[in-house]
């Protein structure tokens, strides 16, 4: 049965219009299941502050003091008991470190003389009599040839004096004449003696001494020697430079560095409080955390009037030879017993604006309570406490300052 065409396009247009009809109803429902833009985060571009980055928002203020967090962030601020610590009344002295003057040699050449060979550099190590550098002596060279013409002295009246004793025993000379060769070999043998004696001044073993005699050889090469085992600390030498003796600089400067000396000056109203011998705790800022044990050696005998301090010297161990001379560094004096007090670490005190000093002490649960306290000493990575909080109560030993932004923040 053929379709009228009326018909047709009436069903078409009732398709059309029921199919915009269902769109419609699809989009108003999907619209309305849709969050409120308004309560999305994302769509404001603001994060909901968190104190941790863990924890459910701001923290709730339960007072004015006090704060509670959630577990994650209660957590991250390591709430320990307050433990009783040992603290020290103490003042610190500012000084530098220098080498130990006392075991410190300037090595002079003892004769006139041009170098030669120089043996060490500045920094190297040194042991006692080894030989820094030669010098031709024109000194060495007479003392040398003067030995060897008194030993052929001493020869020559030694024979003659037995040639006279002969003689006399035969009565071929008369007394005066054995008395005068006895004279005679007598002042050559004081004259070898005072020659062996000089050679000697020069550093010459009596090795040397038989070794020049027996191959009546010269040697003008003076060796200069370490006097002390040490280091090199200081060499201003040059082959040919002509050196003389007590002429400064000195051609090597060797120091015992196993000790060094701590120069320091102290506040007149503080040198009570040390005595000879006493022990000290020495820090440097090059080594931070290092100590050092020093031993007070000399008190100043006077003030200096400018400044009212007393120069006190220390000497101070430094077997791996770390310390430097002009380094700073600082030492504690110990003034009266040690005490025994509540210590919290740096880190769990926060000071206030006006000045004050607060730990945050746990409250049971996950709440804290802010406290003002009265700190003393600080010693050792942790603050005494001297009164607001007693040994045994649980406080925040680290982010004390971010809770009190916290709670700021919190309270706004």
């Amino acid at each position: 049965m053929p379709i009228d065409r009326k018909s047709a396009i009436a069903g078409a247009v009732a398709g059309g219009l029921l199919f915009v009809a269902a769109f419609a109803v699809y989009f108003a429902w999907e619209r309305s299941s849709r969050p409120d833009s308004g309560d999305d985060p994302a769509t404001t571009g603001r994060a909901t502050p968190a104190l941790s980055g863990t924890g459910r928002g701001k923290p709730a203020v339960l007072g004015p003091e006090s704060i509670e967090l959630s577990a994650s962030e209660y957590s991250g601020f390591a709430v320990r008991p307050v433990e009783e610590r040992e603290f020290t009344v103490q003042r610190e002295a500012v000084g530098t470190i220098d080498f130990n003057q006392e075991l410190s040699v300037q090595v002079f050449a003892p004769f006139p003389g041009k170098i030669i060979e120089l043996y060490k550099k500045a920094g190297d190590a040194a042991k006692s009599s080894e030989v820094l550098y030669t010098i031709d002596s024109s000194d060495l060279l007479q003392a040398e040839s003067t030995l060897l013409s008194a030993a052929g002295t001493l020869r020559t009246t030694a024979r003659a004096l037995e040639r006279a004793k002969e003689l006399y025993e035969v009565q071929g000379v008369a007394q005066k004449d054995l008395d005068q060769a006895l004279s005679d070999q007598q002042a050559a043998e004081g004259a070898f003696k005072a020659a062996q004696d000089a050679v000697r001044i020069f550093g010459k073993t009596n090795a040397d001494v038989k070794g020049i005699l027996e191959e009546r050889r010269i040697d003008s090469i003076l060796r200069v020697v370490s006097p002390i085992a040490g280091v090199v600390t200081a060499r201003s030498a040059a082959p040919g430079l002509l050196v003389q003796p007590g002429n400064a600089p000195a051609p090597y400067a060797v120091a015992d560095v196993s000790t060094k000396w701590l120069l320091a000056n102290v506040n007149e109203y503080d040198v009570p409080l040390l005595r000879l011998g006493q022990q000290l705790e020495v820090a440097v800022q090059a080594y931070p955390g290092a100590k050092y044990v020093g031993v007070v050696v000399n008190i100043g005998a006077a003030v200096d009037p400018n400044t009212h301090k007393v120069l006190v010297r220390s000497v101070v161990r430094d077997p791996r030879q770390q310390l430097r001379p002009g380094m700073l560094a600082t030492f504690a004096i110990r003034a009266g017993k040690a005490l025994r007090s509540p210590g919290v670490p740096y880190a769990g005190i926060v000071r206030e604006s006006d000045g004050t000093m607060t730990v945050w002490v746990a409250k049971g649960g996950t709440r804290l309570s802010r406290r003002t306290v009265k700190t003393g000493l600080q010693q050792n990575g942790y603050t005494q406490i001297v009164e607001g909080l007693s040994t045994g109560e649980a406080v925040a030993t680290q982010g004390a300052l971010f809770l009190d932004n916290a709670l700021t923040s919190a309270s706004r």
